[in-house]
């Protein structure tokens, strides 16, 4: 730990706020986000569609607006949107702890949605514009922040819930408002040096932007290829607890081992990202490390494809074994091979995009790979279904491996031809037509 915090202290004041800014924001969302479908259709009585109504609001509003939101940053500056999504989510996290109509509730999840449409992607540029040449470092770090974020906040929030969700609410809106406080009074400004808006280009200037950045062949490619990626973290979410609960049920047992899959993945990100980068910074160019990470990722899912093949235990200490283990392992690789990506993946989004518009490239980024992750998730949701239909159990995992060997293929292809390290060789995106 003290040598992480030595790490952190080298960076400039700016970006060492931003990283604590991110584990704030990850502890309030994952505070309350877990327990709000428990809230909605327990205490609330609402309807199986309507949890998801207002849950599917919330995601579509923060994948639908990540490019408004990366444009935005880049024109106005990374500070206001940074302040404006916090902002926002205190009054999203407020509302839904305070309200029970179905017009307010749907307001208050897309004013969530929308506010992670607002800082995320400009938290990312401001990183990577502050951090330098050594980009790649701190956007290890800032995944260490991350991940502390997401393993901290669905405890405060299980031990608030005990008590009322509407305190989670309250509280978690509290954290917001005193971040933006924070950013107000301490966050330097800054903006893209390449997206200030020019004399009378208006709106016209905003879509020249856009048609910039979907001509770059190169970073559109990357894009689709890293979907993979997400895919596959997610199953930590999707696939590993529902294997989990298939075999082990969904008593304490069941519980416990969900519970150790998130804890895997978030320690081992915690206290290996920093060396793990290091490690393969020393000995990878960025393409090369990227595709090491979705090959580990892929292979992340051969535990529970060796698994089936193993007949299910009769004795309750078996069973509870190839209930855990495998899903555990299975989410300890997805961890390293998300470990050695992540930094590189960040960097090469910046690369990719000439240093221009940073906050634009990330908002398409998040767009892209956000739709790949519900086609994906909607894919693998199908493989689980035909899997038990069928009895044929190794399905889902082999097509998960197949997908992260594909992804990896294709990251090799791009890094043979150059792909990874061109930037786009054009007019600047910011001039008018």
């Amino acid at each position: 730990m003290k040598g992480l915090l030595t790490q952190v202290r080298s960076y400039e004041r700016s970006v060492q706020l931003l990283m604590v800014n991110q584990f704030t924001i990850n502890l309030g969302f994952y505070m309350l986000m877990p327990y709000l479908a428990a809230h909605l259709s327990g205490t609330l009585g609402l309807a199986g569609w309507i949890v998801g109504l207002v849950l599917g609001v919330r995601n579509f509003s923060q994948q639908g607006m990540f490019l408004v939101g990366g444009t935005l940053a880049d024109r106005l500056g990374y500070k206001p949107m940074i302040v404006a999504g916090c902002v926002l989510r205190t009054l999203g996290f407020a509302t839904l702890g305070l309200v029970d109509s179905l017009p307010a509730l749907l307001a208050a999840s897309a004013a969530t949605g929308l506010a992670g449409a607002l800082f995320n992607p400009a938290v990312r540029a401001y990183l990577a514009a502050d951090a330098g040449e050594r980009r790649v470092e701190a956007f290890a770090l800032f995944n260490v922040f991350y991940q502390a974020g997401i393993l901290l906040g669905p405890l405060a929030g299980m031990v608030l819930t005990g008590v009322d969700f509407r305190i989670t609410c309250l509280v978690a809106a509290a954290i917001f408002a005193v971040l933006s406080i924070v950013q107000i009074r301490a966050l330097p400004a800054r903006r893209g040096e390449d997206a200030k808006p020019q004399d009378g280009d208006g709106g016209q200037g905003v879509l020249a932007q856009w048609r910039g950045i979907l001509a770059n062949r190169p970073f559109l490619l990357f894009s689709v290829a890293m979907i993979g990626s997400y895919v596959l973290s997610f199953q930590v979410y999707l696939a590993l607890p529902l294997e989990v609960r298939r075999l082990g049920g969904d008593g304490n047992f069941g519980t416990a081992a969900v519970a150790m899959l998130f804890a895997v993945s978030g320690l081992t990100t915690i206290l290996g990202q920093t060396r793990v980068t290091a490690w393969c910074k020393a000995r990878y160019e960025p393409g090369q490390a990227l595709v090491r990470g979705l090959v580990v990722m892929g292979l992340a899912f051969v535990p529970l494809l060796l698994a089936t093949a193993v007949p299910v235990p009769e004795s309750r200490i078996g069973l509870w074994l190839v209930a855990a283990v495998p899903p555990t392992l299975a989410a300890l690789l997805l961890a390293i091979g998300t470990m050695i990506a992540y930094p590189f993946e960040m960097d090469t989004i910046v690369r990719l995009s000439g240093d221009r518009l940073v906050a634009t490239h990330y908002g398409l980024y998040n767009t892209i790979c956000g739709v790949g992750i519900t086609v994906g998730n909607l894919a693998t949701g199908a493989a689980l279904d035909a899997a038990r239909a069928a009895g044929l159990p190794a399905l889902p995992w082999i097509t998960l491996l197949a997908l992260g060997l594909a992804c990896a293929t294709a990251l090799y292809g791009l890094h043979r031809t150059g792909r990874l390290t061109a930037a786009l060789d054009s007019e600047p995106l910011h001039s008018t037509v």
